[in-house]
Formats: structure tokens, sequence, C-alpha cells
């Protein structure tokens, strides 16, 4: 077997689905080139047949991408692969990423569809998608809890049929380390052409394990390749951390003895862009990316690290991207600056005109606040009034009275479309009263199910706030996301934001994977 662990990131893909999670093209074409510099292995782009918004999403990424494979999901059908290898055809290395579920529960309740069925759409899909590309992934949903004698049969027939990866998913977060290792041995063993293909595993997060089962699928089972999301990202509770299980085999190179092509000091500038896109905040004791990751507040622990930093840090900060913030811009600082610290970033604005009008807004933002880090211009680019012009709602002034004793009270000025709407309403602080000014003139009737503050830079009160704000519609959720110096304000656009998600007629079908 080779000691080269190939990293399959499908944030953009598996990640994205979870509730309120969904990415523009714009914003998953600046996550595919921030990965492009992690230097993962293969991109999942998305799921070109689920709708022609992430049909576009991957062409643009396949067409950026130059270094990384891209990669797109198709169910096992005629359609969705022709979808996939049609927006693929600018990548300059494609994948395509076929399945179906082989589990009895699934085959039975889900598709109602006999094992026989299973088995010869199974083998045909892959030999369609061989004649469209040279390189193809085939997972049997489920398969871990799949009877293993049919997914014997069914993985021996894909091999020959032309799969050059067969991924064993554990769906459902079901499996524990030491069986699910054995699982994948075993069927590497008992598959005749198993030599013929690279195995690799995916693992979600139900039971806390998923880094635990890919890398015991590494290590017992000779999985050559994982699927992993940054930050653990994805539905229910997540999927496997990229982040931990690069810096495990890494860290520990003398147990896994397998070699990476993953450049760490760019995972924590992908966990931040991750979360600020998404609006998922990541946990101040999450491994790795964390903020506390390489904090230490005991007395013992701070005085072991000042005598020797091996006595406490079995990773060091800066290996993954951590540093102290680094002032970039500031107020007097001109266009070509900000233009060439946004492509430093990985940002790249569609047009001229976009670019103007974030230089505006950064140039707004610099006048009230005195230091600008690069997580205050990302989470400005990220912006929707920045990044899409034709925004429905759109946020034009707000002011806001709160004192000690009374109601607070908000007035609240914005568009939607070519109308202009002022409200005014009272409410339980300043923040409730600005989205109830908001909503009595929208009427959206949405639920909100989230709302969360969090600081973009440490260490000061000066400090942007990044707002996310989570509405639940007819059964749709969306995630908005407001930067600004004043609460208050970064919670009316993250609200906008929000209703101009669900304004959108966008459908997005989710795939299980």
């Amino acid at each position: 077997m080779s000691d080269q662990l190939i990293i399959f990131d499908t944030t953009l893909r598996d990640g994205e689905q979870s509730p309120g999670a969904s990415m523009t093209r714009e914003e998953k074409l600046r996550i595919a080139r921030q990965l492009e510099r992690l230097r993962v292995d293969v991109i999942e782009a998305g799921f070109a047949a689920s709708s022609n918004g992430d049909f576009e999403a991957v062409r643009a990424i396949a067409d950026a991408i130059r270094e990384t494979c891209v990669c797109s999901l198709a169910r096992a059908n005629d359609r969705d692969i022709s979808r996939a290898a049609e927006a693929l055809k600018g990548a300059a290395r494609a994948r395509i990423h076929t399945f179906i579920a082989t589990s009895e529960l699934h085959m039975e309740k889900k598709l109602r569809m006999t094992r026989d069925q299973v088995f010869e759409q199974a083998r045909q899909a892959v030999r369609f998608a061989r004649n469209l590309c040279a390189d193809i992934e085939f997972s049997p949903e489920d398969g871990y809890r799949s009877d293993p004698d049919f997914l014997c049969r069914v993985l021996e027939a894909v091999i020959a049929e032309g799969a050059t990866t067969i991924n064993i998913p554990d769906t459902v977060g079901y499996a524990v380390p030491e069986l699910y290792g054995e699982f994948i041995r075993s069927l590497r063993e008992r598959i005749p052409n198993a030599d013929k293909v690279v195995w690799s595993v995916h693992c979600h997060n139900d039971l806390g394990m998923a880094v635990a089962n890919s890398l015991a699928g590494v290590k017992i089972g000779g999985a050559r390749q994982v699927e992993c999301t940054i930050n653990g990202l994805g539905e229910r509770a997540g999927n496997c951390a990229l982040e931990e299980v690069v810096m495990a085999v890494r860290t520990r190179r003398d147990y896994f003895g397998l070699s990476l092509n993953i450049d760490t000091t760019q995972i924590v500038p992908a966990s931040r862009m991750v979360s600020q896109t998404t609006g998922f905040v990541v946990q101040p004791n999450k491994a790795v990316v964390g903020a506390n990751a390489f904090a230490h507040a005991s007395g013992i622990h701070q005085d072991g690290v000042l005598k020797a930093r091996d006595t406490y840090e079995i990773m060091r900060a800066e290996d993954v991207g951590w540093a102290a913030n680094k002032i970039v811009l500031g107020k007097l600082s001109g266009r070509n600056a900000f233009k060439q610290r946004l492509q430093e970033l990985g940002i790249q604005l569609e047009s001229e005109g976009d670019i103007n009008a974030a230089f505006a807004r950064f140039k707004d933002l610099a006048d009230r606040k005195s230091e600008i880090f690069d997580e205050d211009i990302i989470a400005l680019i990220g912006d929707e009034s920045v990044t899409h012009e034709h925004e429905h709602y759109r946020l034009l002034a707000l002011s806001q009275h709160s004192e000690t004793g009374e109601r607070p009270q908000a007035a609240v000025t914005f568009s939607a479309g070519d109308i202009e709407y002022s409200a005014s309403s009272d409410g339980n602080g300043p923040v409730d009263a600005s989205l109830k000014a908001i909503e009595s003139k929208v009427r959206s009737g949405a639920e909100m199910m989230l709302y969360s503050v969090n600081a973009i830079t440490s260490g000061s009160t000066e400090s942007q706030g990044e707002v996310t704000v989570r509405l639940q519609r007819g059964g749709r959720v969306v995630n908005g996301i407001g930067a600004d110096p004043d609460i208050v304000v970064a919670s009316a656009k993250a609200y906008l934001s929000a209703l101009n998600k669900l304004h959108s007629n966008a459908e997005r079908v989710a795939a299980q994977g």
C-alpha cells in the first residue's frame, strides 16, 4: 500500500448540508481557492445535478482550480452523472463520485429496490461514468450497516467496471473505531480485485467518533483516503474534521507512518473562512482551530511551557496557521494595497465595480475602526451588500435609543427591491427592537432558530461583531451573517441577509453520502 494519505475535502458538498450552511457560488469559489492553498488532494465541489446554482458553482470551481482534483457527487443514474461530467469539463483533474444505498434498511424503505436492482444500477452507473471521466469514486451509502456478502458482490462489480476509489461511508455515525477498521480490512481481504482501487473512509460524528473511526479505517483497515470537512462541518453532528485527522497523522507519524500533501499553515485561515462564511462559530476548546487550542491557564502548565514548550504542547501553534493578529491595512491605505491584500487572502471579486464597492466599505470601516485585521476584511467581503449588488433587502440606516429603566426604541430604514421602507418599534433590547421594526414591514413569517454574536478579532472592545441569524420558514432553513463594529447594526444586517436567502427562489436538493 502507498504511504501517501489522500485528503478528500467535502466541506462544499457534505458540509454544506448543515441546516443554514448553504453557500453562494462566490462563497464556494472563495473557499475552494483556500482549499487549494491548503493543498487538499480532492475538493468535492458540490452535487451538480441538485440545482442550477450548484451546477454553476461546481463549474466555476472546476474552471478556477488547477492544482487540486475537483469532484462532483452524482446519484447512480445517467442524468446525474451526465450533469456532473458537464460541470467538470473545465477541470484540470476531474472526478465523478457516484453512490447508491446498499443497506437493507435503505434499499427497502428509501429506494424500494431489490438487491439485484441495486447491484445492477451500481454497476451500470460506474460503467456509464467511466466513459465520461477517468477518475470514478463509488460509495455504497450506509455501507457500514450493509450486509458484508452483498457489499462485497457490489464492490467487486463496480471495481471491474472501472471505479478507481471505493469509499465506505458510516453514513449515520454508528461505527466504533476497532469494528469499523476491521470491517474495511475484511472487505479488502475478501474482494479479489481490491488492490485495483484506493480505499476511502467517510465518517459522520453522531457518536463523536468520526475522527477516531476514520483513523481506524486508515490504520486497521488500510484505507488511503479520508473524506472530511473543515471544522467538522456537516449535517446533524457533523463530519470527520479535516484539521484533526491531518494533525493526528502529522504529529503521530511514528504510529501512522503516512505522509500528507497538506500545507498545515493554511488550516486556521481555512477554518476562519468557513466559519465566517457559514456562520457556524468554532467552539473555543475545539482541537487545533479553537481559540483556546494553544492557550494555557494553569500556572503549572504555563511554567512548564515557558521552560520547555513541548512539556504541554505536542504541536506548534504557528504550524497550523496561528499567529498574532497582524494589522494589514489602515484608513490611509490605497485601493491597490487593498486589492493586493484581497488576492493574498484568496478573495476574487467578479468585477471592478465589486472591488470599488468593497473598497468603499473598507474605507468606511477604517474611519470607525483604527486597526483592520485579515478577519475584518474577510467579514467585510462576506457582507451580502458587497458581494451581491442585487440583493432584495438592504440596510440603509438605523438608529436606536436605550436607557436604563426605559424600553429600548429603534428606527430602521431599508430597501426592498426599488422600494424604501422606514419603520420603528420598541423591544426588550435594541437588537430586538431593530429586528421587530424590520419584520413589521417585511412580514416574513419566519421563525428565528438561532441568534449568536461573535467577536471577529479578539483582545479589544473595538473588534467588529459578527452576528449570525438562522431563520426557518416552510421547512427551509437559512443563515444570515452581518458584521459591524456596532452589534445592533450587525444584527440588522444579519437579519436582512437571512431574509434575502428566504426571498431567493433557488432550490437545493441535499444528497446523502
